[in-house]
């Protein structure tokens, strides 16, 4: 995630599309891009205010939310927010 205007821009746009060629949507952002090969990278906005943009679009947008976890205790606090959870490689 870069900001919250991006992921929503993207979000609709990708819905508009979807739903023009009935096809599903499954939405994918990370809220923390940790395999940057950077240490200096942007990494994303972190959990607490990641998980709140995927829940907005979540709910603005009617869309499941996938997203990548870094951790048990991440997976945990995800789950509650997102649909699908992804372990990054």
């Amino acid at each position: 995630m870069e900001n919250e205007e991006i992921v929503f821009e993207t979000a609709g746009a990708l819905k508009e599309i979807c739903n023009s060629l009935g096809l599903p949507l499954i939405f994918k952002s990370s809220y923390d891009k940790a395999n940057r090969s950077s240490i200096r990278s942007y990494r994303g906005p972190g959990i607490e205010k990641g998980l709140r943009i995927l829940s907005d679009v979540k709910a603005g947008f009617d869309l499941q939310i996938l997203t990548d976890v870094h951790s048990a205790q991440e997976a945990e606090t995800a789950a509650e927010v997102v649909d699908v959870l992804q372990i990054p490689a």
